[in-house]
């Protein structure tokens, strides 16, 4: 029997459809769900990005704002345009695009943003929220992933869950939403000894490192749940899906898996905030 492909392109037009109608709803009572993307510098990655984001607001009737602001800004400079949007009760949604220029502290301009409007998932406290079950919106590609898991009804209770990658908005936040599945939760990383024969045990395996086809089909274990959070240039992930159909049980596509499930996700969660209004 052919592997369950989890189609996160499917899943997310059908969000979509159900985003339209909530966003109409709110609008017709006087609250439009509105999202500020703050893009500093040129990046031409990030540009397209932002772009993305912009216009699936666009798409279910929600507003954007783009801040945009040049490569020399300041740490002080980001800080007080943040605390601009985090006082501004127009605005649902507060996005930082990844990554800033490098005179910028990153990580204390993301804790600055206010935990309601951080729909990105990028602060410490909502990271610390999430991790012990207080409601937090969560990163947004592991909690896409989650999604998936839950719309396709994959029970992950007490499988051996290995997540590949511990970046702060990807491998550490999806390791603790697999844990809070009650899975139990491997995280592998550069230094990790015996990657190959930790992947090999694993009944779910989450790509989160980076690397085109790091994770090679024949390290895979025989029915085990795939999910690939890569992307790169070659059309390819960070696991190598040769012949994933007949092996896995379950697989996320490369395109067409996981990444449509980020930006939804990024929408869902700006519309949930405007709805607490």
């Amino acid at each position: 029997m052919s592997a369950l492909k989890l189609d996160g392109k499917e899943l997310s037009r059908v969000s979509e459809d159900s985003i339209k109608n909530r966003v109409s709803d709110l609008i017709k009572k006087g609250v439009k769900p509105t999202l500020a993307t703050i893009l500093v510098g040129n990046d031409p990655a990030s540009e397209t990005y932002v772009k993305m984001k912009r216009n699936t607001c666009a798409r279910v009737g929600m507003e954007s704002i783009a801040v945009e602001m040049p490569d020399t800004t300041t740490t002080e400079e980001l800080l007080l345009k943040i605390q601009e949007l985090n006082a501004n009760d127009k605005v649902h949604g507060i996005l930082l695009q990844h990554p800033v220029p490098s005179q910028i502290d990153e990580r204390k301009c993301f804790d600055s943003i206010g935990v309601n409007k951080d729909v990105d998932g990028v602060t410490c406290l909502g990271f610390g929220n999430m991790s012990m079950g207080i409601d937090a919106y969560g990163s947004c590609t592991p909690a896409g992933i989650i999604r998936l898991i839950n719309h396709y009804n994959l029970n992950v209770e007490g499988l051996n869950a290995v997540v590949v990658g511990r970046s702060p908005i990807l491998g550490k936040p999806m390791a603790m939403m697999l844990l809070n599945l009650n899975a139990t939760v491997t995280i592998c990383h550069s230094r990790t000894k015996d990657i190959e024969r930790i992947i090999q045990n694993a009944d779910l395996v989450v790509g989160a490192v980076g690397i085109p086809k790091f994770i090679k089909s024949n390290w895979l274990k025989k029915d085990a749940i795939v999910i690939d959070a890569g992307y790169h240039p070659e059309k390819c992930g960070d696991i190598d899906l040769d012949g994933i159909e007949e092996n896995a049980s379950a697989y996320t596509p490369v395109p067409g898996g996981v990444g449509p499930m980020t930006i939804n996700t990024l929408v869902l969660q700006t519309l949930e905030s405007a709805e607490k209004l």
